[in-house]
């Protein structure tokens, strides 16, 4: 199978870029560089390596992105810990941001942990100015979008309304700074578990950068139903999580470590792929899964095999078969 540089021209690549918070996050308007209108292209998605799949290497920054590109992804999704990790030891996000394009390789988004939705003041007003200090890491690395999970208020059970302001919060210093805060859904916490929770604090927050971050086994874990999918409007959206996941254990039982490759499980990924294609999605599928016993293979052999797992789960969804 050729690797997408062989088969995707670089306009396809950067396309997804173009579809940012002008777009509402309801089905109805469509990117011009990619909306839902004409033909859907064989592969329409970026494709781009969440390194939490390659985590259990504990690998340094630049060298998962050396591994990233050798692999055939077009982009990466490194998470915060790893870009402090790199700047504390003395690197130079400039010249890595450099060499990562060199390489060919986009930095779509990152990975963080923040308690913005929280009911403390005082948490959020920190959480806040960590934003802050990250988001700028992340322009120096040339990344201009940061997840926003609701990893503070995981056990909380608050009112839809109030995340809907926090995250608007969340928005405007992204606003000010650059960089977009996407709005994730975790399947297994109390608020924020399912995409219409999502979908209503997006819409409710009132802001033009509002948008979701969303992921196959967190939907599943949160029991939402993929039909809702249709209702979005996918070039709003930058990028979403691609996994799957096995049939045992129960849903309410698995955890991160039992994500497995596209494919390999039996997750709907082909009604969902069809339907982000369809909805004018063009952003990232980024492989993002947590199991260790990938993690005893070899770090190339892991990214590769997503890729290819990928490429065919995209390939069959939207050919029809």
């Amino acid at each position: 199978m050729p690797t997408p540089r062989e088969t995707l021209p670089r306009r396809t690549f950067l396309q997804g870029a173009a579809c940012v918070g002008a777009a509402g996050i309801l089905s109805g308007t469509a990117c011009e560089a990619g909306g839902s209108t004409g033909a859907i292209p064989a592969e329409p998605f970026l494709y781009c390596l969440n390194t939490a799949t390659i985590r259990g290497f504990k690998l340094p920054l630049p060298e998962q992105i050396e591994l990233t590109a050798k692999a055939g992804y077009q982009a990466i999704e490194p998470w915060l810990s790893d870009i402090k990790q790199f700047v504390e030891g003395g690197g130079s996000l400039r010249d890595l941001h450099k060499r990562t394009t060199d390489l060919g390789l986009r930095v779509i988004s990152a990975i963080t942990f923040s308690s913005w939705m929280v009911d403390d003041d005082a948490k959020r007003s920190a959480s806040l100015e960590t934003y802050k200090r990250e988001m700028d890491l992340l322009l120096q690395l040339g990344d201009r979008q940061i997840a926003a999970p609701p990893s503070g208020g995981k056990d909380m059970a608050i009112p839809l309304p109030k995340i809907a302001e926090r995250y608007r919060a969340v928005l405007e210093v992204g606003r000010q700074m650059g960089v977009v805060p996407q709005l994730e859904v975790w399947g297994a916490v109390k608020s924020l578990s399912r995409l219409s929770e999502a979908a209503f604090v997006a819409t409710e927050a009132g802001h033009a950068d509002a948008c979701l971050l969303l992921d196959a086994y967190q939907l599943h874990r949160g029991n939402s139903p993929i039909e809702g999918l249709r209702l979005l409007n996918g070039a709003a959206m930058h990028a979403f999580h691609i996994n799957d996941y096995p049939a045992d254990p129960p849903r309410e039982s698995l955890t991160d470590a039992h994500r497995v490759y596209p494919g390999d499980g039996v997750g709907p990924l082909g009604e969902i792929l069809r339907t982000l294609a369809a909805s004018g999605f063009r952003g990232a599928l980024s492989l993002e899964l947590f199991n260790r016993d990938y993690w005893q293979k070899e770090p190339l052999w892991v990214a590769r095999t997503g890729l290819e797992k990928t490429r065919a789960v995209v390939l069959k969804a939207l050919s029809g078969s």
